[in-house]
């Protein structure tokens, strides 16, 4: 099993909703590259990243829109 990446947010606090919705959800998330904005003032630069194991992808990306957070 790997991580794969699910999806990406300009704002760190975007992907630690989508994170805890997972979570709510039985599936496992971490976020990857939260603190490279750290003002959050340029978001555009380097994303924040949820990432799930390969084996939850489909279903954490279908969480996700089906919430409208993907």
């Amino acid at each position: 099993m790997a991580l794969v990446e699910l999806a990406r947010y300009p704002f760190a606090m975007n992907a630690e909703i989508a994170r805890g919705f997972l979570e709510s959800h039985g599936i496992g998330a971490v976020v990857f590259d939260s603190g490279m904005n750290a003002a959050e003032s340029l978001p555009i630069m380097i994303q924040t990243r949820v990432m799930v194991l390969d084996i939850d992808r489909d279903e954490a990306a279908r969480l996700l829109a089906e919430a409208g957070l993907g």
